[in-house]
């Protein structure tokens, strides 16, 4: 066999890659050039002449249609006042729904203030807010509402806020808004203090306005820290009568009652400001607490214990003890030139509290002093008609007894005297002459030397309240 008769047959497949390759290449360059023939060419290289561009024609507007209803998803106000004139106001209702817990400040006082501010420029709602909605009802949000909103809402300008006292020590507080009007009209806010150290708005208290001509209420708050502070404010205003309805009579005398008005008033003390009173402790029953006092420059002065108890949950608070001990010891220093005897309050021997008015030496006059204190007995005793006291004039133990008891006789007639001259009735009074028989101290000292101290103490009229 020939080479040629054993050759086989070649392929064409590499024949046909290469005419398509060749093909695929002409016709990209096809479309290459035609690109740069319409295309920006900066060269000006196969730049084709420019093509003019139609001219728009006007286009005729369609008449206009007559007005149909309105697309409400397409209409759009153009004034925005049109908005907020068709806002309706919140209603309490719905104002409660939207607080939060409120907010906490560091310094109570602080946060009274901020919130008292926020009434005063009109803001209610963001006064409530900071108040908080577990602290508020309808009745609260409606009240603040109309006191708010009528522009009429002002702060006292000298004391905006006042702390009224400690529920319980360092963590439930009692404050008060002062409002600038002349009834003295308060709202009141219990706060209580967190873990954090912040104190906010436990509850508030809107005290009902009082009627043109009616008298205000003796206490806007029964509870124990209520009760406490009413019977302070009455004492402090002189108000006996309203004083002695917050105490268990069988437990206060009528004496220490009219001793701490006579306190009071002299020595011009006044509640202090921050803590005034603190709780010692604060059960179901019974509670205790610690009044402090300042003098009338603002200056710290002292401080006394009152006690108050309930026979039961239903039943009202009542003071059942009051002990002037350190508040007559201040007293004695600022009033009595530091003699601890010339006190308005003594305990009676034979128990209880007797009132005092002290004379000088072989003296049966009356000093101002005294007589400002006879005011407020008086002013007793013509509470009820069916009231009486005993006057007890005594001496010291220089003169005879004869002279003494004449003496004696003259000082509970001088007092007696006073009282008739400002109405109290003759049927009311008891004058009785003891002479140097009952003397408080020792006349003369364990060596049987005088004592002027003893003598001082022992010039005196008692004044024995039988009410």
């Amino acid at each position: 066999m020939s080479t040629y008769d054993s050759y086989e047959p070649r392929s064409n497949f590499g024949f046909f890659v290469l005419i398509a390759f060749v093909v695929a290449a002409l016709v990209a360059g096809g479309v290459y050039f035609a690109k740069k023939e319409g295309g920006d060419n900066k060269s000006g290289a196969g730049k084709s002449e420019p093509v003019e561009k139609p001219v728009k024609k006007p286009v005729k507007k369609a008449p206009a249609m007559p007005p149909g209803p309105e697309d409400p998803f397409q209409t759009r106000p153009e004034d925005p006042e049109m908005i907020a004139d068709t806002v309706v106001p919140a209603t309490p209702e719905q104002t409660l729904v939207d607080l939060g817990m409120g907010v906490a400040e560091f310094d109570p006082g602080a946060l009274l203030k901020k919130i008292g501010e926020t009434l005063e420029l009109g803001k209610f709602e963001e006064a409530a807010v900071m108040i908080g909605k577990d602290a508020l009802d309808e009745r609260h949000l409606t009240g603040l509402k109309a006191l708010s909103t009528t522009g009429n809402f002002r702060l006292n300008t000298v004391n905006p806020v006042s702390e009224i006292g400690e529920l319980e020590a360092n963590r439930r507080s009692r404050w008060a808004l002062n409002l600038d009007s002349e009834s003295g009209a308060r709202i009141y806010f219990d706060l209580l203090r967190g873990r954090t150290g912040k104190w906010g708005v436990e509850k508030i208290k809107i005290p009902d306005p009082v009627p043109p001509g009616a008298d205000p209420p003796r206490a806007v708050f029964i509870d124990s820290l209520g009760i406490t502070h009413a019977f302070l404010q009455a004492a402090l205003g002189q108000r006996f009568d309203d004083a002695k309805s917050f105490v268990d009579s069988s437990l206060v005398s009528d004496a220490k009652i009219a001793g701490l008005c006579i306190i009071f008033e002299e020595a011009k003390y006044q509640l202090r400001t921050q803590k005034p009173l603190r709780a010692m402790f604060n059960r179901n029953l019974t509670a205790g607490f610690i009044a402090h006092v300042e003098g009338e420059a603002g200056e710290k002065a002292a401080d006394f214990g009152i006690s108050v108890q309930r026979t039961g949950e239903d039943q009202p608070w009542r003071v059942t003890e009051v002990n002037l001990d350190s508040l007559l010891a201040d007293y004695a220093d600022r009033v009595a030139g530091g003699d601890i005897h010339y006190t308005p309050l003594v305990k009676n021997p034979a128990g209880g509290d007797t009132l005092i008015l002290y004379f000088g030496f072989d003296e049966d006059g009356l000093t101002p002093r005294t007589k400002k204190q006879l005011d407020i007995v008086a002013g007793l005793l013509q509470l009820d008609s069916a009231k009486k006291l005993t006057l007890s004039g005594h001496t010291d133990s220089l003169g005879t007894d004869q002279y003494n008891t004449t003496l004696s006789i003259r000082r509970a007639r001088a007092v007696e005297k006073y009282l008739l001259e400002v109405g109290v009735p003759r049927t009311q009074i008891v004058a009785l002459a003891e002479g140097e028989a009952k003397p408080r101290l020792p006349n003369q000292t364990e060596t049987g030397e005088d004592n002027p101290t003893g003598r001082r103490a022992n010039r005196r009229t008692e004044i024995y309240l039988d009410f």
